[in-house]
């Protein structure tokens, strides 16, 4: 546990550290200008900086934030910024021709190129294939009883199955109609404080109702307990994740409450629905521009990333269960209002 608030107290320190000189924070140098890559078979190299301690920072800011309920992809806006990853100067290739995060078709007739920033995004979504990892690792028994369920053989863990889908479908649908929207308008740091704000004040609500609702009736701990009517409102409360700086984590623990899971249980099942959506969005993000982030930052930043925030997930979820049973939302609901008061310093005044 002390290991795990140590990487707390790193990630809020992380992004007011001083930012390194990037040639690429204002206006990234076109590939083109760099010169011709030696050797016409040799591996083209990457074409932004991105270094081993952004790697490394963006890795840890992932792996710490995205299961506690305090929004990993807000804090990695804050860390993008602050790391000099948002240029919006479109960026060309080695011979000069440009980059497409969008190309050129009868919806975008201008297309859409690629920007030091849209890779930067990219880069984040994708190494959350760390933290879907550890998931993995450390719940692999619920994970094959649902497999074993899919085969007839885990009546109980078909319906854990069934009711992870249910979570799973309203998000697939809306992020899919909203996902350019919430690409083009909300990845900033003022939508990020209005949501820390906004997820703050629910995680108290939810935390003050249910032990309220303890003395009266005791939580369900037992995924088996939980209800297809339940599963339908955590998954309605995980599209409001969609918004930065919400907490992907926060809302499906929260909504886990109020369908009457325990503390723990409703952890767990947000880690569980956790490791299907970040798959589903790690895979779409991956195939709408993830050549093109290669081409931008190298495989071998994308995997140091990824690595890193393998195992400091992997921390963090054994640290979070344990708080969770033993205080609580409320800490984190705190630390949401202190940041979004930094953040608002910071940035704004």
């Amino acid at each position: 546990m002390r290991n795990a608030i140590f990487l707390l107290l790193v990630v809020a320190v992380l992004p007011f550290a001083p930012a390194q000189s990037k040639t690429s924070a204002s206006a990234p140098t076109p590939a083109s200008a760099l010169g011709p890559v030696s050797g016409s078979n040799s591996t083209p190299a990457p074409i932004a900086e991105l270094s081993v301690t952004d790697a490394i920072i963006l890795g840890v800011v992932e792996g710490v934030t995205e299961f506690l309920p305090i929004s990993s992809t807000g804090h990695l806006i804050i860390a993008t910024r602050l790391l000099r990853l948002e240029s919006e100067m479109p960026l060309t290739s080695r011979d000069g021709q440009p980059l497409w995060y969008k190309k050129p078709s009868p919806k975008y007739p201008d297309g859409v190129p690629l920007t030091l920033k849209l890779a930067a995004d990219t880069y984040t979504v994708v190494i959350q294939f760390g933290a879907i990892a550890a998931v993995a690792l450390l719940y692999w028994t619920p994970l094959m009883s649902m497999l074993l369920g899919l085969l007839g053989r885990d009546p109980a863990g078909l319906r854990l199955l069934f009711n992870i889908l249910i979570a799973f479908v309203p998000t697939v649908v809306l992020g899919l109609l909203a996902h350019d929207w919430i690409n083009q308008h909300l990845f900033s740091v003022g939508a990020v404080i209005i949501a820390q704000i906004a997820g703050a004040f629910l995680m108290l609500y939810a935390e003050f109702w249910r032990r309220r609702r303890a003395v009266l009736t005791p939580a369900r701990s037992d995924f088996a307990d939980l209800t297809p009517r339940g599963a339908a409102g955590i998954g309605a409360l995980q599209c409001v994740a969609m918004w930065p700086g919400t907490s992907r984590s926060m809302t499906t623990i929260v909504g886990g409450y109020f369908a009457g899971l325990d503390p723990r249980r409703a952890a767990e099942f947000s880690f569980l629905l956790g490791f299907v959506t970040l798959s589903a969005a790690t895979l779409f993000k991956s195939y709408k521009s993830g050549a093109a982030m290669i081409q931008v930052f190298g495989w071998s930043h994308v995997l140091l990333g990824a690595a890193v925030a393998a195992v400091t997930a992997a921390i963090c979820v054994r640290f979070l269960v344990q708080w969770l049973t033993r205080h609580g939302l409320a800490a984190f609901a705190y630390y949401r209002l202190a940041l979004a008061a930094v953040l608002a310093v910071v940035f704004y005044l």
